[in-house]
């Protein structure tokens, strides 16, 4: 009997892929080891990838903290509202940016607007006046309207629209559907595979943006998650904390107490990723490809 031949690019991309694969959930298995790990053993730096002394005094804390829960309810919020404002924009702006010039004269103009925007904008400090002149100041709509138009999504969805076959809308036209009926009925039920893209884009964005709630919320009780998280793991920060709080926190490491937050916050989208993912692959590939 032959032997089968080896492939040697396959075994080579593979390697590196699975080696690439593990550099990605080396750190998030430490994170978990060490907050599952007693004070004394994440203190001398005994966990490396298995937890040491096992306790889950740290993740008790976390779930005994309102701050952290309104944190994460805002975020949850955010990511609801921000993930549909995303979504809805994109199509609604790549649907005519997807028209040949015979049925929109100025799309070529209006594509343009939305690239520079891409290369160029009007700074931090611009971009903070707007929103407190708005009165958006401590509101959920300061960490959505600023970046209600992800020009990379409408990109993405335009390239994917021009896909679809153009008989398909004369068909509809011909039957007298309107505009608005074509886009809901005929490209976006096609599109699943952009809009999901576009749709964890805006997900992972919206869960992981912390800078925009440290500079647009004046009272910490409005920061969302990860805002919250980077006060407690950078500024090392615990406001507002009661006595039977300052108790549990001398029983417990401030870096086991910190890994629990940090995996706590991470979880949601790695729970979430694989049920896109696939979604996600096609649509990059099919949405990256340009008439």
């Amino acid at each position: 009997m032959e032997k089968k031949k080896i492939d040697t690019f396959n075994l080579v991309n593979t390697l590196f892929l699975v080696s690439l694969a593990l550099l990605c959930l080396i750190p998030l298995l430490h994170i978990l080891a060490v907050s599952l790990s007693s004070s004394d053993a994440a203190a001398t730096g005994k966990v490396i990838l298995w937890p040491k002394d096992f306790s889950l005094n740290s993740y008790s804390f976390v779930a005994k903290r309102p701050q952290f829960w309104r944190a994460m309810g805002i975020s949850v919020t955010r990511i609801g509202l921000g993930g549909f404002t995303n979504t809805f924009l994109a199509i609604l702006c790549a649907y005519p940016l997807a028209k040949p010039k015979s049925q929109f004269k100025y799309r070529t103009v209006y594509a343009w607007f939305f690239f520079v925007t891409m290369l160029f904008n009007g700074g931090l400090i611009p971009s903070f006046l707007v929103v407190k002149q708005l009165g958006l100041i401590d509101t959920m709509w300061s960490l959505i309207l600023p970046t209600a138009v992800p020009v990379f999504s409408v990109i993405l969805l335009l390239n994917f629209f021009k896909q679809i076959p153009r008989s398909l809308d004369e068909a509809a036209e011909m039957d007298g559907a309107s505009q608005w009926l074509r886009l809901w009925r005929i490209y976006v039920p096609l599109s699943t595979p952009a809009i999901a893209t576009i749709l964890l884009f805006s997900l992972v964005f919206h869960w992981n943006s912390w800078f925009d709630g440290l500079i647009y919320m004046n009272n910490p009780d409005n920061y969302p998650l990860q805002s919250y998280i980077q006060t407690i793991v950078v500024q090392k920060t615990f406001s507002q904390l009661s006595r039977e709080e300052i108790m549990a926190l001398s029983t417990i490491s401030d870096k086991t107490l910190r890994s629990a937050q940090i995996f706590l916050g991470a979880l949601p989208i790695v729970v979430v990723y694989p049920f896109l993912q696939r979604f996600f692959v096609k649509g990059i590939t099919l949405g990256g490809v340009k008439e």
